[in-house]
This record gives structure tokens, C-alpha cells and sequence, in this order.
């Protein structure tokens, strides 16, 4: 049986999958498209522990690359202990640049805030806004939170913060140009970071 993919290289930076777990069923995420990410299998047989991540890191001798990102078939933040773990260690021994990709979520899934965690391990957090209210965002996203997931997100870009030098809310392309700029209205007022990201078929 062929090793899990716990970390793998995309587009020159080193990617860290942590899980298939999450909060979202997006209608667009590239989970559902038949060839996934580069036809890299990303589908996990068990969450890796820190352990594992390390070890997945020094095999593919992470201190080569630019970028370290925390994404993968799920919500990375569902395993945040082992992602703090994992950044902290990434830091110790190397000067890499630390990215979460998120729904934002994170906060109500672990029951508490843990934004202070980030604190000097991770650089930058972008989280999936997706849409300018929460009706839209649950159509879109289906979100297990239903549409409090919305309010969740922004509460959780807001605190982050806080703690982290940069942080963005995206959204994908092809929701339109009106949508687009109320999204980019939604980030300016929750004092973050705004981008628009290219839909991949």
C-alpha cells in the first residue's frame, strides 16, 4: 500500500495535509473534481500525529522550499495541535515563511479561542469568505454550522488578527463583480486583508 501523501509539493511550496475532516461541503471544492491537486492522492488513511508530520517534512527536506502551508482534503485547523506542533518545530529549525488556507472555523470547532496559539509561528492565515452574508455563504459552503458559520468565520479572521501579521479573506473569481467587491467591503470593515482567487477546474 503506497505511503500517505501527509506533505506534498505544489507549484514550488511544500503543502501539509492533515486531515479529510471538515466543517464545509463546498460545492466548489476541488475535493469533488476528478483529479484533485496535480493527481497527488490526498486522501488520508488516519490523521497523521506531529510525528508523522515531522518526519513527512525532513523527507521532503522542507528547509529547501519558500513556503510551508497548512492545506490539504480538509480543514487543517481540526488538528491544530498538531499543526502548532508542526509550525513550531518548522521555525525552530528554519527561517521558512508558515501559511494556514482555512474556513475560519476553527474557534467553534475546538470549543475555545485558539488564535493566541499562532502567535510567532504562523505568518499568514487566508480563510475562504466565499460569499457577502451568511445565506449565501451556507448555500455555497454547507456549512455544519449552517449559516452561523459565517459569523463564526469573520470572528475568527478578527481575532487572528491579533496574533498574525497577515491575514486574508478570499473568495473564488466567478461569483461576480458586484459580490466581489461587497466581499471586499466585508474584509476592509473586519480590518483584514482582501484577495480574489482563480477558480481551478
Amino acid at each position: 500500500m503506497p505511503a500517505m501523501n501527509i506533505v506534498y509539493e505544489y507549484q514550488n511550496n511544500l503543502y501539509v495535509n492533515l486531515t479529510n475532516r471538515c466543517t464545509n461541503k463546498c460545492k466548489f471544492c476541488i475535493r469533488f473534481t476528478p483529479s484533485g491537486v496535480d493527481n497527488i492522492d490526498l486522501w488520508l488513511e488516519h490523521e497523521p500525529s506531529t510525528k508523522e508530520v515531522i518526519s513527512a517534512l525532513e523527507e521532503k527536506n522542507f528547509k529547501e522550499y519558500d513556503e510551508v502551508i497548512f492545506c490539504g482534503y480538509g480543514e487543517p485547523m481540526l488538528q491544530y495541535e498538531v499543526l502548532i506542533d508542526a509550525a513550531k518545530y518548522i521555525k525552530e529549525n528554519s527561517d521558512l515563511k508558515v501559511r494556514i488556507n482555512t474556513n475560519g472555523h476553527a474557534n467553534r470547532a475546538a470549543g475555545k479561542d485558539i488564535t493566541p496559539l499562532l502567535k510567532g509561528l504562523v505568518d499568514c492565515i487566508s480563510i475562504s469568505l466565499n460569499a457577502e452574508n451568511a445565506q449565501k455563504y451556507n448555500d455555497i459552503c454547507v456549512c455544519d454550522y449552517g449559516e452561523e458559520g459565517f459569523y463564526e468565520m469573520l470572528d475568527f479572521a478578527k481575532k487572528a488578527s491579533k496574533y498574525v501579521d497577515e491575514v486574508v479573506l478570499s473568495v473564488v473569481d466567478v461569483i461576480g463583480k458586484e459580490e466581489i467587491e461587497a466581499c471586499r467591503k466585508i474584509a476592509e470593515e473586519t480590518g483584514v486583508e482582501f484577495r480574489v482567487r482563480e477558480y481551478s477546474e
